[in-house]
C-alpha cells in the first residue's frame, strides 16, 4: 500500500460498534493507545473488517491543533 498521506499507524482492530449506515472502528496502535474512526458500514464489510485484525488507521489532514490548559 502506498498513499501519500504522511500519517499512518497500523494496529489491531480493537473493536467495532456497528451502526444503521456509519460503524465505529477502534485501532489500538500501541497498548493503551487508541484511534477511532467513523467509516461507513459499507466500509466496514467491504474491508471484512473484524475485531483483531490488523488495519492501518491512515490520517490526512491540512491542519493539526495542538492546545493547553
Amino acid at each position: 500500500m502506498e498513499v501519500s498521506a504522511r500519517n499512518s499507524f497500523k494496529g489491531t482492530i480493537k473493536e467495532i460498534h456497528a451502526g444503521a449506515v456509519n460503524s465505529e472502528v477502534i485501532l489500538e496502535i500501541a497498548p493503551g493507545v487508541e484511534v477511532t474512526a467513523i467509516i461507513t458500514k459499507e466500509s466496514v464489510e467491504h474491508l471484512q473488517l473484524q475485531e483483531g485484525k490488523q488495519a492501518i488507521a491512515v490520517i490526512k489532514a491540512s491542519d493539526v491543533i495542538i492546545a493547553t490548559e
